[in-house]
């Protein structure tokens, strides 16, 4: 892709197919979903009226993904979410939302910038496949999300893993961070 700093900006036709002015081709909700895993902010605006379909799209997205049976929020998120929609006045949902997901991106690169220092627990036998283990469940954990971490001199590579592949790479994660701590407990 060209330019990252600028949204990547995507055209709706009237025929409802869309339109990425990057590449000139057709896109799918899931390559937009795709580039939004990868980092890139997407912009999608209708052709005719220049409206801006970006939320729409996005919650499209989601309620998708949820329906697949991917479900990253619970049913009391989504009950309040109803219900910020639902109250006259101006809801605190959307501002805490944003400021809870900009913490935790800022606290994931501190804990991944902690696990790359120096470390008095570097010379501990084991340790490097620990800090590996540990920055794989936290690529994991927030693949996709602006500002996720890899390692240094790493490039976010675009999830391809189907689920059961997602699931043999939680329980290959599992079975080595369970014979680290047997390491561990030895070495006690």
């Amino acid at each position: 892709m060209a330019e990252t700093g600028k949204p990547l900006l995507i055209k709706r036709y009237a025929s409802r197919r869309l339109y990425n002015t990057e590449t000139s081709d057709y896109v799918t909700l899931e390559d937009i979903s795709g580039f939004i895993r990868d980092g890139r902010e997407v912009q999608i605006v209708d052709l005719k009226s220049g409206d801006d379909l970006t939320r729409q799209y996005l919650l499209q997205i989601i309620a998708e993904h949820e329906s697949r049976g991917e479900n990253v929020l619970p049913v009391d998120v989504l009950n309040d979410l109803v219900r910020s929609y639902m109250t006259g006045g101006v809801s605190v949902v959307p501002e805490f939302l944003q400021q809870s997901f900009s913490m935790l991106r800022d606290g994931q690169a501190k804990v991944m910038e902690n696990m790359s220092t120096m470390n008095p627990l570097s010379s501990m036998p084991g340790f490097e496949a620990m800090q590996a283990q540990q920055q794989a469940f936290m690529k994991a954990m927030t693949s996709g999300w602006k500002g996720g971490t890899t390692g240094p001199g790493e490039a976010e590579a675009a999830p391809t893993a189907k689920p059961a592949e997602k699931t043999e790479d939680l329980d290959a994660i599992k079975r080595q961070l369970s014979e680290l701590q047997d390491k561990l407990s030895k070495l006690k």
